[in-house]
């Protein structure tokens, strides 16, 4: 076991060695040796960092520090204490964790001291890393899949079981740390809980309804794509909760949702899933923006839902009554939901074998004023934080999740606003963000105004043109087609890009990735001319 008062130094040399390392394998026998020298104390602290976090998905605490804090910091750091004492991973963790703990009056200068104390202590090496981590910039190549695979290989326990614990909880450390001190035993232990969120299902996307069709081989449940956020509904009693796709409790600004689940849903126990929609007075769908400012707020509720209703449709029961329900196939997770539900808050639905009531059916959700169909296969499991095409969306435009990496300040009537947008696909080969393109369309002034605000808290670095910023701001992109480029290092490029959706409710790991790319690349062949 490794001496831990050299973990930190020793993590620190691991990191470095991981990120000159391309291949798979070998990151993966990297990490799983490392894993299995630390002591049990240290195993969820060490994977968080490695993962580029502090806290677990879904945890609200934030650092809240700024790129040009930590430039103050390290150019002050270089006047250091005679003597050192050597960091510890346990030590560097808990004074991050401080960090997030501040608030109020005089935070600012209370986070600066703890971090100017904590840098002061570190070598070169390790204040590097540890800039890069509050940063969100350790880009060194490990997706979650890989974290799951190096676990289960430290540990000796079977992969899937792995995968399973962590969507169960959404914490990697804890999964970690269960897999290499209880082993397949802890594992096996850990189960749905009442009021810990499941990381959702995810659908993948189709081009079309014949797509769909074949891939569910001829025989697919269709459901309006409603333009909302996802939530997560645990009820236990008289007590429920409302958690987002990113597993954050967001019950305080969804009171109705609340109440409406109290009166109408008969289970007594349950972990029920939908979507909250934003409505006009008549009950038309308003567009997703108009919801993120319900969710944005943290006082007034009672004037936000008056200027902002909602609806909420429900499309999944996961656990009822003591039972999970993954296992069980779609349709009978319907007919459950069915069962405990007024039919009021179900997502609109309607099975099919055939193409033309498809067709109809598509645009009877467009007419509605909805983004279009969600493809379901009846036989699917439910299986958390996969997107596969058990669920396939349809939608009128073809639309990207990406990533703002960076963004330049506008011109002529856009010279106050951050507004022309670096977009960035995850290669989840190696978990780096790819440039994709740039696009200044297709948001108003107001969200102008709202971007800049937002990318200039997660500013780490800015030129006379150019904000860069940390990985966390995804946003929805419309395109009129993919094409080859040598501009980005994507190497595709998006022709007529313009952002349709901010989406607050999604992270960086919930974009779409180069692969999907790749994928809308060559399917836009079945209708057109390839070029040489």
């Amino acid at each position: 076991m490794i001496d831990t008062a050299e973990t930190f130094l020793r993590l620190v040399r691991i990191l470095r060695e991981l990120e000159s390392t391309t291949s798979r394998t070998k990151k993966i026998q990297i990490l799983s040796s490392f894993l299995r020298e630390l002591a049990p104390v240290e195993i969820s602290p060490t994977i968080l960092l490695i993962s580029g976090s502090i806290f677990p998905e879904g945890d609200e605490r934030v650092l809240e520090v700024s790129g040009k804090t930590l430039q103050k910091i390290l150019s002050s750091s270089k006047q250091t204490a005679l003597e050192k004492s050597p960091l510890t991973m346990i030590n560097v963790y808990d004074q991050l964790q401080r960090v997030a703990s501040i608030s109020g009056k005089g935070s600012r200068s209370k986070r600066e001291a703890i971090l100017s104390s904590l840098i002061s202590q570190a070598s070169e090496d390790e204040a590097e890393y540890i800039t890069r981590i509050l940063l969100g910039e350790l880009r060194i190549g490990l997706a979650e899949g890989l974290i799951l695979e190096a676990i289960s290989q430290a540990s000796k326990v079977d992969i899937n079981l792995t995968k399973r614990t962590y969507t169960l909880t959404g914490d990697l450390g804890k999964t970690a740390k269960i897999a290499l001190t209880e082993h397949e035993k802890g594992l096996r232990r850990i189960g749905v809980r009442l009021f810990e969120p499941i990381k959702p299902m995810l659908a993948d996307t189709a081009p079309d309804l014949e797509t769909a069709l074949k891939t569910h081989h001829g025989k697919t449940a269709l459901e309006y794509k409603l333009d909302g956020a996802r939530v997560q509904i645990h009820k236990q009693d008289e007590h429920i909760e409302v958690f987002s796709r990113r597993l954050s409790n967001i019950t305080s600004s969804l009171p109705e949702v609340v109440e409406l689940i109290r009166s109408d849903t008969k289970a007594r126990e349950a972990i029920l899933e939908g979507e909250v929609v934003a409505v006009d007075q008549n009950g038309r769908p308003m567009p997703f923006q108009e919801l993120m400012r319900r969710f944005r707020r943290t006082s007034d509720v009672q004037e936000a839902m008056n200027k902002v209703p909602t609806r909420l449709f429900l499309f999944d029961i996961l656990y009822l009554k003591g039972a999970l329900l993954l296992d069980l196939p779609e349709h009978e997770r319907r007919r459950l939901l069915e069962r405990v539900c007024s039919p009021e808050l179900l997502t609109p639905r309607h099975v099919t074998e055939d193409m033309n009531e498809a067709k109809d059916y598509f645009n009877r959700a467009i007419e509605e004023g909805h983004e279009g169909l969600v493809a379901k296969s009846p036989d699917s499991k439910y299986m958390p934080g996969t997107r596969g095409k058990e669920w396939l969306k349809i939608k009128r435009a073809e639309t990207l999740d990406a990533v703002v990496v960076a963004a330049d300040w506008g011109s002529g009537r856009r010279y106050r606003w951050l507004s022309n947008y670096h977009l960035a696909v995850r290669d989840a080969r190696t978990n780096r963000f790819l440039e994709i393109g740039k696009t200044f369309k297709g948001l108003t002034d107001e969200e102008f105004e709202y971007m800049t605000a937002r990318l200039n808290n997660l500013k780490t670095s800015e030129d006379d043109f150019t904000v860069r910023v940390r990985l966390e701001l995804v946003v929805e992109v419309a395109y009129d087609e993919v094409q080859k480029s040598p501009h980005y290092n994507s190497g595709y490029a998006l022709r007529f890009a313009r952002i349709t959706r901010i989406r607050e409710d999604k992270s960086p790991n919930d974009a779409d990735t180069l692969e999907k790319v790749q994928e809308v690349y060559e399917a836009q062949f079945k209708r057109k001319a390839k070029p040489k």
